[in-house]
């Protein structure tokens, strides 16, 4: 009776230490899935943010030209209408002699 219960016994135990590993082996890809999310999230918000960015410049730069083009009458620069200067320094003035 001793040896049927000790097998039983031993069984039980066999049974709960495989469970065991079997549980500590799925709460570890849990926990490296779940790092893994959360990495891809920080990733995702500071894309996110760069992206903000860039329409919030896109936007004052949009509107900028909208308000020249449509309230102060400006227009595109093209070369069809660029008129190029040329500097050329003056001699300096010559005094009267003594």
């Amino acid at each position: 009776m001793l040896t049927r219960l000790s097998i039983v016994l031993m069984a039980a135990l066999l049974v709960s230490a495989f469970y065991q590993i079997q549980m500590q082996y799925q709460s570890r890809r849990v926990v490296t899935e779940l790092d893994r999310a959360r990495t891809q999230g920080l990733r995702l918000a500071a894309e996110h943010e760069r992206l903000e960015v860039e329409r919030r410049t896109a936007s004052k730069a949009l509107r900028v030209e909208s308000l020249a083009t449509g309230r102060l009458d400006m227009q595109v620069v093209t070369p069809a209408i660029t008129e190029y200067v040329q500097w050329r320094p003056h001699a300096p003035a010559q005094q009267g002699s003594p």
